[in-house]
């Protein structure tokens, strides 16, 4: 996206930067403590700007969740491309994504689909279809992953489910402060599918 300015004079500003601002500011407080004060201190907006250019808290609460989704699912998908040579493959490289985005000190502990899915009943209708939605879509794309490294389709939505289940479990830890040694621990167990050659 572009800058913005006022005619007048005023303080130019990038769109993109001050969603992701804002997209940082939900993912660290979730949707409940993320405060108007929150949003134009981590956006950097006044509070005229910040509902100009993205409406209500609603709404920039799902703009922001498309930032996420449009920043981490590719990688994701990309990871899931394969070929793998078996389910635990496409296991493991589901949650190195997940575990390489933890381990990244710019960004905050977790996952916002994650913090966002523990607030649903504070989403309103539309933010909650989006973040259903959105772990919707991530699980079919691993259902459809763990198919071609040849589960069957039993398999194969079981083992999506839990890999989402510990993806999920993964983003929760890191915020309670557990170390990145304990997060792989996790995730190499969850990766160990039994029957796998």
């Amino acid at each position: 996206m572009g800058r913005l300015a006022n005619m007048a004079g005023r303080k130019q500003f990038d769109v993109d930067e001050a969603l992701r601002g804002a997209m940082h500011v939900f993912w660290r407080w979730g949707y409940s403590e993320a405060s108007i004060d929150r949003l134009t201190e981590g956006t950097g907006l006044g509070r005229s700007s910040l509902y100009g250019t993205f409406g209500d808290k609603s709404t920039l609460f799902r703009k922001s969740l498309e930032r996420y989704a449009e920043t981490y699912h590719p990688l994701y998908d990309q990871a899931l491309s394969g070929p793998h040579s078996s389910p635990s493959a496409v296991v493991a490289a589901y949650l190195r994504v997940t575990l390489n985005r933890i381990a990244d000190p710019t960004v905050p502990d977790g996952c916002l689909l994650t913090v966002s899915a523990t607030q649903f009943p504070a989403l309103d209708a539309e933010g909650q279809a989006m973040v259903r939605a959105m772990i919707d879509g991530l699980r079919a794309m691993l259902e459809q992953a763990l198919r071609a490294a040849g589960a069957d389709e039993h398999e194969a939505a079981e083992l999506a489910l839990c890999t989402l289940a510990t993806n999920k479990s993964l983003a929760v830890l890191s915020r309670a402060g557990f170390s990145n040694e304990d997060l792989e621990t996790v995730a190499a167990a969850a990766a160990r599918v039994p029957g796998d050659r």
